[in-house]
């Protein structure tokens, strides 16, 4: 057995029953709906919360609680005194969880590494897959961390919204606006290029939305990312917020597309972005893989 633990968040999309299959430890994303407390992929599922969000429960999200995150710890590194954790959270621009865990691993001299690589969802889960990858050819936990800090930038992620309630909802956009957008018929895309969850283009339908993500995928192959796509280094993946025909029908179409780029994964978007953009989003992302 590797003496390096992988430990991520549900943010990461990877489920409790694939944690186990891939021998890594995933924690619960915490959720509070209507006053009660909930555990994503614990006792509540991806169908549970849209239908809380879409019957227009008050849902919020929160950080795992601290004895979570440091007994799962203790219990890892009580297998042998040489072992190491790489504990890949959620993006420090969108959750407080990394910045506690960072906190909380200087406690342990050491031994918890924990990488502030600003990914979420699908480009969450190729890092936790890239590090076991690593692992796999024999990588010590400091060279795993300097490849996922060295590559942290080296993704984008379009997300089309179907609709601008959530974000109002949710104290990110004024009521005003929300109005505006909804007279108008506005679909934004969003991005999210390393931190923040960030406005990208206004369009009018998903049609639009779609070519808008592709012509900004293209364009990152060709710049930003174009020494890594000469090498066959780039991959595409899909989310989506309970639009997983959608999901489908788009992964044909960039198929078509980008004959030469492979599309790792066609996943439900995070519960705790899903929360704050609503139920029909779908996105992509475009990163370098290890």
């Amino acid at each position: 057995m590797s003496n390096v633990k992988i430990v991520t968040d549900s943010n990461s999309g990877i489920t409790q029953t694939e944690a186990k299959q891939l021998g890594i430890s995933v924690i619960p994303m915490p959720f509070l709906i209507n006053g009660e407390d909930y555990l994503e992929d614990i006792n509540l599922t991806q169908e549970e919360f849209y239908q809380h969000l879409e019957g227009e429960a008050n849902v919020s999200t929160s950080q795992p609680a601290v004895a979570t995150v440091t007994e799962l710890w203790d219990a890892l590194l009580a297998e042998g005194e040489d072992v190491e954790i790489i504990h890949i959270p959620m993006s420090s621009g969108l959750s407080e969880s990394c910045h506690t865990a960072m906190t909380l691993s200087k406690e342990y001299h050491g031994r918890v590494h924990v990488i502030d690589n600003q990914r979420i969802s699908v480009t969450q889960k190729s890092s936790v897959l890239d590090a076991l990858k690593m692992l796999e050819e024999g990588k010590s936990a400091a060279e795993i961390e300097s490849y996922l800090m060295k590559t942290k930038f080296d993704s984008s992620i379009y997300i089309a919204l179907d609709t601008l309630k959530y974000l109002k909802k949710g104290g990110r956009l004024t009521p005003a606006a929300a109005l505006v957008g909804s007279i108008l018929r506005i679909k934004p895309v969003l991005q999210i290029q390393g931190e923040k969850l960030d406005a990208f283009k206004k369009v009018h339908s998903l049609s639009q939305a779609k070519q808008v993500m592709i012509e900004a995928i293209r364009n990152d192959l060709r710049t930003r990312f174009a020494d890594y796509t000469a090498k066959g280094e780039m991959k595409i993946s899909i989310a989506h917020t309970n639009l997983s025909h959608e999901a489908s029908v788009f992964k044909k179409e960039l198929e078509a597309i980008f004959p030469t780029i492979a599309i790792a994964h066609v996943d439900p978007l995070s519960l705790s972005v899903s929360c704050h953009i609503g139920p029909g989003a779908l996105a992509v992302t475009v990163e370098r893989c290890y």
